[in-house]
């Protein structure tokens, strides 16, 4: 009976061990998402990403794209790291409304499987808008430069991957764009997919090759580990949007100018510094346009100046058209995706100048408001003079004697009324009923 219960337990461990070995060996897939503009962040993230699934011996890194284009230098920074992927580079344009534009046309087509959903498309990667003119003007020539290159490394990355090298050129040259299914069929994908578990069981001992050479995809049983951003890698990606790089710029000028206009308040100051120390690590990643920035910094002196010169308005509207002015001009590229929003420009420039007028407003209400402390609070008090002033004399007021001048004689125990201090003496006129 012992016995038995000896056997039934080795049993029992064999059975457990066996479970857990085949739990081990099933095959392990990444999943990260890029969804929104292509930056810096977003290349680092993905490189991280590779390192990431690498070190935890997963099969392959699947990558669920949705991006209306971005910087040409980050777009290029993702394709090496893919190209050179030590594992299977998955890229699934998902969900089913999202795009792979601009720049996520070269992305997807450097993927060692590419996939889109139903409801997908992909396309118009001219080089104007991957970033390529760096938003500046440019003659023909230079122009066709730029477009040959583009179109050149945009077909040797389909002709690694044995994609259809004509559409690419299209896409580059003409703008062109394409929806799943005809993606599909023009041999620039490879799979149409509904979801990630119907892309893995599709794509289940594909050959693909790798840097290092050949490899087969196992997919059977596969585990799906959805690897959300990290906060650090998160706020980063976020600083770079070009919208929140503007909101923190604004953000940081308004702290330190209520700062600057009212000593001692410290917390506008403190989240000024922080929101502009931000605003330029955001900016520094994106194609800014200095005049732009300039213009900016020149309409809040403006406002300052506001305070300081009475100029009835001028130098008020002057920093609004300034500010609108460099908004405007923040960022030099023709790319939409690293342009400034117009629904975030007007409504942050509205704000902006609303609260630097209010401000200026409230710091002349103060300058102008009678003082109640001080030789100047004295100034408009009436009182009586105690002595005849006929150059100099002297008056009480607010328990004190002090010298008077006036420039008309004034009688002994007549109304005076103090119009100004001067050193330690008080300018008065009669006061005339």
């Amino acid at each position: 009976m012992f016995r038995k219960m000896i056997y039934a337990l080795i049993a029992i461990s064999v059975i457990i061990g066996f479970g857990a070995w085949a739990e081990e060996k099933n095959p392990l897939f990444n999943v990260i998402t890029i969804d929104g503009v292509i930056t810096s962040p977003t290349a680092k993230y993905v490189a991280n990403s590779i390192k990431d699934a690498e070190k935890a011996n997963a099969e392959g890194l699947i990558i669920l794209l949705d991006t209306p284009g971005g910087m040409d230098t980050a777009m290029r920074d993702i394709a090496k790291s893919i190209l050179n992927a030590p594992m299977p580079v998955i890229v699934f344009v998902y969900p089913p409304g999202a795009r792979a534009a601009s720049a996520g046309v070269i992305i997807t087509q450097a993927a060692h499987i590419a996939a889109m959903a139903p409801g997908t498309n992909i396309g118009a990667a001219h080089p104007v808008a991957i970033g390529l003119g760096g938003g500046k003007d440019m003659d023909k020539t230079m122009s066709q430069k730029v477009e040959n290159d583009a179109a050149a490394y945009a077909r040797s990355i389909a002709k690694t991957r044995g994609r259809s090298e004509e559409w690419v050129e299209k896409a580059v040259r003409k703008s062109e764009s394409i929806t799943a299914e005809e993606a599909l069929k023009l041999k620039v994908i490879d799979y149409v997919a509904s979801d990630v578990e119907k892309l893995l069981s599709a794509i289940d001992q594909k050959e693909i090759k790798l840097a290092k050479g050949k490899r087969k995809i196992t997919t059977k049983n596969a585990v799906i580990n959805n690897k959300k951003m990290g906060t650090r890698q998160g706020i980063l990606a976020a600083i770079s949007d070009p919208n929140i790089s503007y909101i923190l710029l604004l953000v940081g000028l308004a702290g330190l100018y209520f700062e600057l206009s009212t000593p001692g308040a410290i917390l506008p100051g403190v989240i000024g510094g922080i929101s502009l120390l931000l605003a330029f690590f955001g900016l520094s990643a994106l194609p800014v346009n200095y005049t732009g920035i300039l213009l900016i910094i020149f309409g809040v002196i403006l406002f300052i100046a506001e305070i300081k010169v009475m100029s009835h308005g001028m130098l008020t509207v002057g920093g609004i058209i300034s500010l609108a002015l460099g908004s405007l001009l923040l960022f030099d590229t023709p790319e939409p995706a690293l342009k400034l929003s117009f629904q975030v420009l007007i409504p942050a420039v509205l704000v902006a100048s609303g609260f630097f007028i209010v401000v200026i407003w409230l710091a002349i209400k103060a300058q102008l408001r009678k003082h109640y402390t001080g030789a100047e609070a004295m100034i408009g008090d009436e009182t009586e003079a105690l002595t005849d002033i006929d150059g100099e004399g002297k008056v009480f007021v607010r328990g004190e004697y002090w010298n008077a001048k006036s420039e008309n004689p004034i009688k002994k125990g007549a109304k005076v009324k103090i119009i100004r201090v001067e050193g330690l003496s008080l300018v008065v006129e009669e006061v005339i009923k």
